[in-house]
Order: structure tokens, then sequence, then C-alpha cells
């Protein structure tokens, strides 16, 4: 056991971000929508540190702006998967099927997905993925796609995710310090909820808010891999 554990290779974060500043349901004025874009993009970086991902990790590619791309992402999977095992991290929008990538112009789909998924067809050792964490809207319709690409284990929202936070920091808090994926993910649904219902209220009968429906996340895979495993 102690001699595989010297040939297990090192671990990298690959993180996809970009916000571009869309609310759903809202229609803002550019100049908005780039504050908020600028905003909660440093604030997630800045959150990265703080919660210790860089100690943690031997590797951290950020795809941010104009590399939030699925060309960039495929090269980022490869290239880092030929020495590293890799987790993903998505802090972008989604839509059904697709990741929204630079300045909401780039949609990252089939056209990306299907030409990986067919290469680990054919090699199944083309990627070393371990887990997959996502904030994407409709993150479910992706977890498929992820465990044919080699993910262990991947989540994602049922629809419109609108808590992105405290979702992200308590996921990355547990996991950082080694809590399974599947705790990590129940630590940080929890919290999510009970900070969102004092705004969003179950109806009189008890049927949670639509807003909570949607946002619901599904684990599919190994939930009881952790950072260390």
């Amino acid at each position: 056991m102690q001699t595989a554990h010297l040939f297990r290779k090192p671990i990298a974060l690959v993180v996809f971000l970009e916000n571009v500043g869309h609310i759903a349901g809202m229609q803002l004025p550019q100049w908005v929508m780039n504050g908020i874009d600028f905003v909660t993009e440093e604030y997630a970086k800045l959150l990265l540190r703080v919660l210790g991902v860089y100690r943690r990790y031997d590797k951290v590619v950020i795809l941010e702006d104009a590399r939030a791309t699925g060309q960039d992402l495929t090269k980022a999977l490869l290239e880092t998967s030929r020495t590293h095992r890799v987790d993903v991290l998505l802090l972008v929008h989604g839509h059904t099927g697709q990741l929204i990538g630079y300045r909401g112009t780039q949609r990252v789909g089939a056209e990306t997905f299907d030409p990986l998924c067919e290469a680990c067809h054919t090699a199944p050792q083309t990627l070393d993925l371990r887990m997959v964490y996502g904030l994407n809207c409709y993150g479910y319709s992706l977890t498929e796609t992820w465990r044919t690409l080699g993910a262990k284990v991947v989540n994602g929202a049922v629809g419109v995710n609108w808590m992105p936070e405290p979702s992200l920091s308590v996921f990355l808090f547990n996991w950082l310090r080694g809590q399974p994926y599947s705790e990590a993910i129940r630590r940080s649904n929890h919290l999510a909820n009970r900070f969102w219902q004092r705004f969003w209220q179950p109806t009189s009968d008890g049927v949670p808010h639509t807003f909570l429906a949607s946002s619901r996340q599904v684990v599919v895979g190994g939930g009881d891999i952790t950072i260390d495993s």
C-alpha cells in the first residue's frame, strides 16, 4: 500500500471561470453586468486562496475570461491529465447540455464534449478525471457526459441554480479538509437551503419555493471519494 502511494500521480484542479454578469430573469445594463462579472470572478479566486486550494493541490489551472472556451477546456484537460489526476470546478452559467463560456458567446456543449467522449472511448487513459463540482444551471444534464469522460463523481442542479453561495464556499471548505464528496455536498446544500429559505419560503402547504426546488443538487457516481483518495 505504501509503495502504491509513492507512485500515485499528483492532483490538479482545473477551474472553468466565467460569470458574464448575468442574473436569470433580469435585463441589466452592460456596465452593471461587467461589474458583477469582475467582482464575482475576483471573489471566486480569492476564495480559492483563502480556503487553501493552492495548499492542497499540486497544480491549479484557471481558465478565465478569454480562456473560458471549449478549446481551452479541452486543452487543459488533455494536457493536465498526462501528469496529474484532475478535479474540475465549474464556476460558470449553464443551459441544458452546455456550459456558458467567455462573455456568454462561447457555448461549451456537444461540439466540445463529443470528441472528448470519443477519444476516451477509444483510449480510456486519455483523461484522468476524479471529481467534478459545478455551480452551473442545469448541471445535472451534463453529469453522464462527465462520467463518460471518466469522472468518478459529479454533481448537478436539476434546473436554474439560484444558490451559488454559500454552496461553493461550504463545499470547498469541507472537501479541502478531507470530507467525502457526498458529505461536502450534503453540508453545502443543507446550509444553502437554510439560508435562502429565509427569503424564499415554502407555500402554506409546505411545498418548497420554486427557486429552491430548481437548485436541488444530484450526485452521480462514487460519493465516498475524498481529496486524499
